[in-house]
């Protein structure tokens, strides 16, 4: 009696509440609105047509090319990016042109926005093809769409050596804004696991990045990425974003969507898409982001004359979609090192016979798990979540594609969407129908392991309201704002660590390894064998 007495009040002691089925954390956060940024916390870079908000993404399905896109304020040039090898001689500098454009908003008019792919190499960035040897850069100019260029070339190699791609510029108008000018450029054709430098702009207004490309795609190639949803500009968002950057281990961030929460002030205020685009340049320039776009991406306003969803979004963010057969730049495909990632769109038809379903159902057995074996798939609304806030209103999706995660063994999916954080085991609720009565998720090794991670810290705030008892799927939860990391260890083993905003970057609140499910397709939570490192 003695010995079960002392356990008890041990059990009492610990840090978090253990239910049937995982843990609740018992850490609470300060009780403070979570507020926004003032406008002018982010201001343009000097110069009246600099090049402001660049950002780059993958510009191919596999790492080769790179989408360069930025915004000038008052002209559509220069609308070039110049770029060589970082090991390479400055001056064999090569050039990327950027298509141009723009748009309106309500009251809002935006600067020109370029998107400049770069090609043929001796590259806010991402991905511009499908294995990561493209990469798009976007910038905007606020006044002219001109240089809309970008210059790059090789970190190690002679400055000389400089190569140009031109963007693509546009621009929009949202009710009452008119947006600077957005500029695209598609740098492609580069090589692996290079750093590369770029440069944006002319004369005294000229700006400097560089990207690293990613590893020949391959089973054993290690890599790391950031996760991160549900972003916003509040000084929370700024302690989320932070504290990633400080990590230093991401080398790529899947976001899963909610960027900027522009649609939370007046006639959705456009002039917050510019500040979040300031905000996270000193990331996005530097790593691609690969996007997902959520519910506050919508943009649709009809209240106010704006009838045409996803306009900001679609307008300053380019993805490859292309480069996976699809027919629209909400959902998509690339590959990455070992990871083969699957971008889906929660608010978007994907019922039988739509294109994100025929898209899909064509996609799942393209991937090859003996060149990719971790896949991963982004959409923003979950599936799997434990919190009163939106809970199951991921439910029409699941019935519709989580049979497809099951039978291709999907290993990981991550969501925003909820502001709070969650990990669920591997699980699935497929076997239900009329006779059987089985209409409860159960253990399933062939399942993903679901994560919910809509914690960066917006304007919203937290979603603190959690279902009790836990359910038996849920592993871990906590109503805290923060970030992850994924290291891609080998074809069979994966670390994962999520990060509380209020902790140190070595503190990992929640921590687990996750085996292959093609590879290594063993229960994570009970086995003995060792992670490899």
């Amino acid at each position: 009696m003695r010995l079960s007495t002392v356990l008890c009040l041990l059990l009492l002691q610990v840090s978090a509440v253990c239910c049937r089925a995982g843990v609740t954390s018992t850490y609470v956060r300060k009780p403070y609105a979570s507020l926004d940024m003032p406008i002018h916390h982010f201001p343009s870079p000097p110069g009246l047509n600099a090049p402001e908000q660049v950002h780059i993404t993958q510009g191919d399905h596999e790492g080769r090319s790179m989408i360069v896109s930025w915004v000038t304020p008052l002209h559509r040039s220069p609308n070039v990016v110049r770029y060589w090898e970082a090991k390479g001689n400055f001056n064999d500098y090569q050039q990327a042109r950027a298509r141009t454009n723009s748009y309106r908003y309500y009251n809002y008019t935006s600067g020109y926005i370029h998107h400049a792919t770069i090609r043929r190499l001796k590259v806010h960035i991402t991905q511009g093809d499908h294995e990561g040897k493209s990469m798009i850069i976007s910038w905007v100019t606020p006044l002219h769409p001109t240089p809309n260029d970008v210059v790059y070339w090789e970190a190690k190699g002679n400055c000389s050596d400089k190569q140009q791609v031109y963007a693509k510029t546009t621009s929009y108008r949202y009710y009452n804004y008119t947006s600077g000018h957005i500029h695209h450029a598609t740098i492609e054709r580069l090589k692996h696991d290079t750093e590369y430098i770029y440069e944006l702009g002319k004369d005294n207004e000229t700006r400097r990045f560089s990207f690293t490309t990613p590893p020949k795609v391959g089973p054993d190639v290690p890599y790391t990425f950031g996760i991160i949803g549900d972003l916003g500009q509040t000084y929370d968002s700024n302690q989320t974003f932070e504290h990633y950057v400080s990590n230093g281990k991401g080398q790529a961030v899947l976001f899963v969507g909610d960027l900027s929460y522009a649609d939370n002030h007046p006639f959705h205020d456009n002039n917050r898409w510019d500040i979040w685009g300031r905000f996270v340049e000193k990331s996005t320039a530097y790593q691609p982001w690969i996007w997902t776009a959520g519910n506050h991406e919508l943009d649709f306003a009809p209240e106010i004359g704006e009838n045409t969803p996803f306009k900001p979004f679609l307008h300053r963010y380019n993805v490859p979609y292309k480069a996976s057969k699809s027919t629209s730049p909400l959902w998509y495909s690339i590959k990455r090192a070992s990871a083969y990632i699957i971008v889906l769109s929660s608010y978007s038809a994907y019922g039988k016979y739509t294109p994100q379903y025929n898209w899909l159902e064509e996609e799942l057995p393209k991937v090859n798990r003996a060149e990719t074996p971790w896949l991963i798939v982004m959409v923003h609304s979950p599936w799997y979540n434990s919190n009163n806030y939106h809970f199951m209103e991921g439910e029409t999706m699941r019935v519709m594609f989580e049979s497809w995660f099951v039978k291709y063994k999907v290993d990981l999916v991550f969501s925003g969407h909820v502001h709070a954080y969650e990990r669920s085991r591997r699980v699935s609720n497929v076997r239900y129908n009329i006779t059987n009565g089985l209409s409860t998720p159960v253990s399933d090794a062939s399942a993903p392991a679901y994560i919910v991670i809509g914690d960066g810290g917006n304007i919203e705030g937290l979603a603190d309201n959690f279902i009790e008892p836990q359910p038996s799927y849920s592993a871990y939860r906590e109503a805290s704002f923060g970030h992850a990391l994924l290291e891609l260890k080998n074809r069979t083993h994966a670390y994962y660590t999520w990060h509380r905003n209020q902790d140190s970057e070595a503190f990992a609140a929640d921590s687990t390894w996750f085996y292959n499910r093609h590879w290594y397709p063993h229960d994570e939570e009970h086995s003995s064998t060792t992670p490899v490192a």
